[in-house]
This record gives structure tokens, C-alpha cells and sequence, in this order.
């Protein structure tokens, strides 16, 4: 992973999503404590940062790994 923390426009934008899309998309990560959540104030406006969990980095690792093999096995058929 790149980025240890992105907060929620950041994302946004990066993903080209709705702030309804985003959101959903954010509480099914939390659900399954693939992300930590952390809300500051920066000045007078609220910021919400998320980071990934240790869980969530060996999801993502797991998943990377998987589209490999169908890459890979497509490859050598």
C-alpha cells in the first residue's frame, strides 16, 4: 500500500464515487474491521481519515494474490 491514510474527499476523488457510494462502500470495510476510522477537526472542519488494519492489508494482499493466479492460469492455458 502506498498511502497510510486517506481521508474521505481524497478517496472520493481517487475513486471518481459518490459521497453516498463512497460511504457505503467505507461501512462494509468497517464491518469487517478492514479499516480504522479517525475522526479531527482541521481548523473549524471536520476530517475523516481511514487507514487500513492489519486484517484489512492481509485481505487486500490475499485478494491481490488471487486475481494473480487467474491471471497466470489464463495465461498458461
Amino acid at each position: 500500500m502506498v498511502n497510510e491514510y486517506a481521508d474521505f474527499n481524497t478517496l472520493k476523488e481517487l475513486l471518481d464515487v459518490t459521497d453516498g457510494n463512497l460511504a457505503s462502500h467505507l461501512k462494509a470495510l468497517e464491518k469487517e474491521d478492514f479499516i480504522n476510522i479517525e475522526k479531527q477537526f482541521i481548523g473549524r472542519k471536520p476530517n475523516t481519515r481511514y487507514s487500513a488494519t492489519k486484517i484489512g492489508k492481509k485481505a487486500f494482499k490475499d485478494h491481490i494474490d488471487a486475481l494473480e493466479r487467474i491471471i497466470n492460469k489464463q495465461k498458461n492455458e
